[in-house]
């Protein structure tokens, strides 16, 4: 894959995850969702072992939070490459819950 390559953030929420997929639908990675009223818990994201490096995990949590926001929905981040990422990202420390 290049790593131009477009990327669909996708919610899948039969499977409670959000889906990095190509062009042809095959899925690169995921992150895992459990959903508590109006805030989204995120447990688990995980990247084919291919794909690592090539930036798919970010473009995967950016979709999924972007989603969220729109959605007017807020998170909880348990999983530890979303929490890295938001780090990373101040301009959605507005979506966290805090306890």
């Amino acid at each position: 894959m290049s790593d131009q390559q477009t990327i669909e953030v996708v919610d899948h929420p039969e499977a409670h995850r959000y889906e990095a997929r190509d062009r042809d639908g095959t899925v690169l990675g995921f992150s895992q969702y459990r959903l508590l009223g109006d805030v989204v818990v995120f447990t688990h994201t995980e990247v084919d072992d291919a794909q690592e490096g090539r930036g798919v995990g970010s473009r995967l949590v950016r979709g999924a939070l972007d989603d969220v926001r729109a959605g007017g929905r807020r998170i909880r981040p348990l999983c530890p490459f979303v929490k890295g990422y938001l780090d990373r990202h101040p301009e959605y420390a507005d979506l966290v819950v805090h306890d």
